[in-house]
């Protein structure tokens, strides 16, 4: 249970770190209407559980062979955590709202979400590097520990998206009013990839 807590929380804190999803769905509710933000969040986190079953498949097989090239995954995992870091320090990253959307309906967006997601490689190779760190049992099969754990991230996604669409004109308006937010949020992120290194380095 400890450790499903500790998920929870890491998934939440690199959720609400803005990113090109988040970004998206505030730019959908804004020009658009709230539920098309919602539509759009919908989509995004449905993508999910094509690249949870991926790696559900894929490091169980491995388990199954090794657990020394099991903790070799998980040792890929914090240095590929470490390296997202470095790659934000490095970045001159800015939280940026464009100008205007294209008007869509909400079964479009929904679509639209779904294959920006499974398309994105990137989510794939993130599970592979977070989840492992995170299974919780020894003796329940791996594969359901890699569902519950893709379906929470799932959920405490679609929460935050919602909340983001819900709140689009304040949240709009508070990044315009506070220039310093992308030099806060920028270290913010450093701090959360390499505490969930750690984390996924050294747990058991």
């Amino acid at each position: 249970m400890e450790t499903l807590i500790s998920f929870i929380a890491a998934s939440m804190l690199l959720t609400i770190t803005p990113g090109p999803d988040i970004i998206y769905v505030l730019v959908q509710s804004i020009t658009n209407s709230k539920k098309h933000g919602i539509a759009t969040a919908f989509g995004l986190v449905s993508g999910i559980i094509i690249h949870t079953t991926l790696v559900a498949f894929g490091v169980s097989a491995i388990i199954k062979q090794s657990e020394t090239i099991f903790f070799g995954i998980k040792l890929f995992g914090a240095l590929y955590l470490l390296y997202l870091a470095y790659v934000t320090y490095k970045s001159n990253e800015e939280v940026l709202l464009q100008n205007r959307a294209d008007k869509k309906g909400l079964l479009q967006l929904f679509k639209q979400g779904f294959v920006m997601n499974v398309l994105n490689p990137k989510v794939s190779i993130f599970f592979l590097a977070f989840f492992p760190g995170f299974l919780y049992s020894n003796t329940q099969s791996t594969v359901v520990q890699f569902y519950v754990l893709g379906l929470l991230f799932m959920f405490q996604a679609l929460l935050i998206f919602s909340l983001v669409a819900m709140l689009s004109g304040s949240f709009a308006s508070y990044l315009k009013k506070h220039p310093t937010f992308n030099s806060n949020i920028k270290w913010f992120k450093i701090i959360v990839f390499i505490g969930i290194a750690i984390f996924i380095l050294f747990s058991n």
